[in-house]
């Protein structure tokens, strides 16, 4: 049971890394597509960069939706008797514990993501 337990914890761990090298790629994009866009007074650019904003946003809340739902799978297997366990890891049994909407619209996800947004759709209402 410690081992499942630990594999569990150890999917966590890479939901979370993940997460965290998503936001870097974001902010990384994002910023490269707005030098461009500066640069070459393209307005289009800055449209061009509301797609990847937009998707890493949902990429991230996918990230955290999975994340918590193993954290619920977590709890899920430690309370159980070790004979009654099946040791997968498969989220359908506690799926109604969390929701996509939920993680997608997080206070942390859509602070850092909507800043972004934000961002982008104050530039394109001062360049245009």
């Amino acid at each position: 049971m410690q081992a499942h337990l630990g594999m569990i914890q150890g999917v966590v761990n890479r939901l979370a890394q993940s997460s965290f090298l998503l936001k870097g790629w974001s902010v990384v994009l994002v910023s490269a597509l707005l030098a461009f866009a500066a640069n070459s007074s393209e307005e289009l650019v800055l449209y061009i960069a509301l797609l990847p904003s937009v998707v890493f946003w949902a990429l991230d809340g996918y990230f955290l939706w999975q994340e918590r739902l193993f954290r619920a799978l977590y709890d899920h297997v430690r309370t159980q008797d070790e004979a009654s366990l099946d040791y997968g890891l498969d989220t359908k049994s506690v799926r109604d514990r969390s929701a996509y909407r939920e993680a997608v619209f997080s206070r942390t996800i859509s602070l850092f993501h909507g800043a972004i947004l934000v961002t982008i759709l104050v530039l394109i209402f001062v360049m245009s």
